[in-house]
């Protein structure tokens, strides 16, 4: 067993804990710090399969940014959002079923596809896929738009939580 498969089974298994940790921790801070880590494991993913502009986009776009930005606003709302009720919705037994049935139904998916086990496909050397990125990003017909919409709509967002936070005199 060569160092990859050990290496993708280690951050395989960082990756997922954390994302566990993530959804079951009742800390919100704890939780955004968390899902840093797991967005981390999934940038570590970009570098093993050599999509290097992926892993630092990841990098600084997700943990960068939206993972601040929810610090940041879990931050400002705290004393706001205090909730005394039961933290436990009682059908959690059928969501959990249902979790297991759907994870179920993607496993036996990925394994009934003829190329679910295959090796790693031959990277054509000659595409520049950064470039092919770059021309998509700044294209009006292509990703420019929702670009433009998730901006405003984080920049919303960090208003809004401000605006929340803000105590009136």
């Amino acid at each position: 067993m060569t160092a990859m498969p050990i290496l993708f089974t280690l951050v395989a298994a960082l990756t997922l804990g954390a994302a566990l940790l993530v959804v079951t921790t009742r800390n919100l801070v704890h939780a955004a710090l968390w899902l840093v880590l797991a967005l981390f494991g999934v940038a570590v993913f970009f570098v093993l399969l050599s999509a290097g502009f992926l892993a630092v986009a990841q990098v600084v776009i997700y943990i960068g940014a939206i993972a601040v930005l929810m610090i940041f606003a879990i931050m400002l709302t705290r004393r706001i959002a205090r909730d005394a009720g039961p933290q436990v919705n009682p059908n959690w037994g059928w969501a959990l079923l249902i979790t297991a049935l759907f994870f179920g139904g993607l496993v036996w998916m990925v394994f009934q596809w003829p190329g679910a086990l295959a090796t790693q496909p031959e990277l054509n050397p000659a595409l520049d896929t950064v470039q092919e990125l770059g021309k998509a990003l700044v294209s009006p017909g292509a990703y420019l738009i929702p670009f433009e919409v998730a901006s405003v709509l984080l920049l919303a967002a960090l208003i809004g939580a401000i605006m929340i936070a803000w105590e009136r005199k």
